[in-house]
């Protein structure tokens, strides 16, 4: 019996990923790699259900895509899409 999970089907095209120095700072690795799954999925993480309604819109308008996720340090990050889906950019909240 396998124990694998499933891997989640991307939704969106990602871009170029690319994060700030301040996130590169205070992120792990895993933290980035695991975030871009989750918000490539279309699991936006740690924002409430009216910026996840605001999210699916973007989805199938082509806007741009925000997600906010916690590292295992209990930093707050963020997952930013552009609408053209050239570029994908993780960042701390404080670089906006």
């Amino acid at each position: 019996m396998s124990t694998r999970k499933p891997v989640p089907v991307a939704l969106f095209r990602l871009g170029q990923i690319v994060a700030t120095p301040n996130a590169l700072s205070k992120l792990c690795h895993e933290d980035i790699s695991t975030a871009i799954g989750r918000h490539e999925a279309g699991d936006w993480g740690d924002l409430d259900e009216e910026d996840k309604r605001e999210n699916q819109l973007s989805l199938e308008k082509r806007f741009r895509l925000l997600s906010a996720y916690h590292a295992r340090s209990g930093v707050k990050f963020w997952v930013i899409t552009e609408a053209d889906r050239s570029v994908t950019t993780v960042l701390m909240p404080e670089d906006y």
